[in-house]
């Protein structure tokens, strides 16, 4: 198999290399520095992130992304969604027409409102936009590192592309199915984030297993409105990369955002408890981007809308999430500009 280049030294980022260097494959991690790159080479992964886990023998870590590159069959970006932009840029000059261009970010571009896959074909050449696709599911970091079994899907527009994917990922605990539906799959790793902040308030507040289920589940059909809207398949939303990044996200304390939600019932602002932590809630800025979008669509978004003003306008998340969860009156797939109930009448 050829080699796999990783740009990205974020928790997913290591994580992935780590993954695919075990089964055999030789991979190159880009540090963005020669100090980080030494570091790393010199004391592995911060156990307080990773755990006691080291490095295989098929993993180096190098500064130079000429390097890094050096014989790839695909480029993996594990980035922060608003750095996606300028990592594509350094790299975009070392890309080759039959290089995979995989994005394992989760997340919208502020200002722009894009998906990672736009972000990336805005500043390569078109010619190799048949070569991107998405990575996503319910994959929790440190259960992958344990070795515990999880499942992923990849989405490309170009079938082979996906299937080129699908082989490089998949193997023993790591299932990987494929989707055409990248919009789809793209949002619903991205939505469900906003959804987990909501859960991680549920969970803070106490409000009980009845309640946090009711609000999944509402989350799920808020998610799929927004997604269809943008041109999206319904049924994306009930795989991988939609119910069941929701449901990992949601309920497991290894969640980032779900543990900002917690925080913010404790009273905390959001700078301090940002600050306190190690790697990106990619739910914080998804949230501002959603909201912004859904109100240029006029599309009735609820646990966004309280979201967003939990987040960014200093409303009270106990009174802010008993709203979401108050008396109403209509049908469940009922709501502003949504095109659920249309579907569901024909």
């Amino acid at each position: 198999m050829n080699k796999i280049c990783v740009i990205g030294t974020t928790s997913w980022g290591m994580t992935i290399a780590i993954l695919m260097a075990r089964r055999g494959t030789e991979v190159k991690l880009w540090a963005r520095s020669e100090a980080e790159s030494s570091k790393l080479h010199n004391k592995g992964p911060e156990k307080r992130i990773m755990g006691n886990i080291g490095f295989p023998p098929l993993l180096s870590i190098t500064p130079s992304v000429q390097d890094a590159f050096s014989m790839a069959g695909a480029i993996i970006m594990a980035v922060p969604s608003q750095t996606m932009r300028q990592n594509i840029r350094v790299v975009k000059p070392y890309l080759k027409a039959n290089v995979l261009i995989v994005s394992a970010a989760k997340g919208l571009e502020i200002g722009s409102n894009k998906r990672m896959s736009q972000v990336i074909a805005d500043e390569i050449s078109a010619a190799y936009h048949k070569n991107i696709c998405v990575l996503s599911g319910p994959n929790l970091f440190r259960e992958i590192l344990d070795g515990l079994p999880a499942a992923a899907v990849v989405a490309a527009h170009n079938e082979n592309t996906a299937n080129k994917a699908q082989k490089i990922f998949s193997g023993p605990n790591f299932s990987v199915y494929t989707n055409h539906d990248i919009i789809g799959v793209e949002l619903g790793g991205t939505l469900k984030n906003i959804i987990a902040l909501g859960a991680g308030m549920i969970d803070g507040l106490g409000y009980g297993e009845n309640a946090k289920a009711a609000f999944i589940t509402r989350g799920l059909t808020e998610m799929t409105a927004f997604s269809v809207a943008l041109g999206a398949n319904p049924l994306t939303m009930s795989g991988l990369a939609g119910m069941g990044d929701l449901i990992a996200t949601c309920s497991s304390s290894l969640s980032r955002n779900h543990h900002v939600g917690v925080e913010l019932t404790k009273g905390k602002n959001l700078e301090e408890i940002l600050s306190s932590m190690v790697g990106v809630a990619e739910g914080v800025t998804t949230t501002s981007v959603v909201w912004n979008q859904a109100q240029k669509l006029n599309l009735e978004m609820p646990i966004t809308e309280k979201i967003f003003q939990i987040l960014f306008e200093n409303a009270i998340p106990r009174e802010a999430i008993s709203d979401i969860l108050g008396t109403t009156y209509r049908h469940e797939l009922a709501g502003r500009r949504w095109n659920l109930f249309r579907r569901q009448r024909k």
